[in-house]
């Protein structure tokens, strides 16, 4: 008699269970499509880019834009004889169909070794395609924030890195 409750709770129990894990499963199934969703809604200028800014002391350099809205900036460190600078990590939105966005990089003195300038760099970018063009402005400030040199407008020209 001690078995037969058990085995009559443990049918009630999976009876019970049975709508609930439809529904689990229904709802995870919904998670998923959206995610699916949101992932194909990803915004035209993510990506890898090789851009050039020909008024800029290194005229090629490669963008990398995230599609968290964090981006980074690179191009050769020997670019510059005087000064060595970071790669460029900075933040991109979208606003009434434009990008953007602005990116910040360090520069040390080659011969010393001692930091120079902080250097933030502005950028208004359009996409179309794998195409992507626009304007840059870089402003240099020393360690207090004062304001050293620039602005110094560029504009951009670039093309998405893409497969073969």
């Amino acid at each position: 008699m001690h078995t037969l409750r058990i085995s009559t709770v443990s049918k009630l129990a999976r009876k019970a269970a049975a709508p609930i894990l439809v529904g689990l499963l229904s709802f995870g199934g919904m998670t998923a499509t959206a995610a699916a969703n949101d992932a194909a809604k990803v915004d035209s200028v993510v990506g890898t880019w090789f851009v050039k800014a020909p008024d800029a002391p290194f005229t090629h350099h490669m963008f990398v834009f995230n599609a968290d809205g964090t981006m980074q900036q690179a191009n050769p460190d020997a670019g510059n004889p005087d000064n060595s600078d970071s790669d460029g990590k900075g933040i991109w939105a979208r606003k009434d169909g434009k990008i953007l966005g602005k990116f910040v990089e360090v520069t040390a003195d080659r011969k010393t070794a001692k930091f120079v300038s902080w250097g933030e760099i502005t950028y208004e970018i359009d996409v179309a395609g794998d195409a992507l063009t626009g304007t840059a402005t870089a402003r240099f400030y020393d360690e207090n924030n004062k304001l050293l040199r620039g602005p110094f407008p560029t504009p951009l020209d670039g093309k998405r890195v893409t497969l073969p």
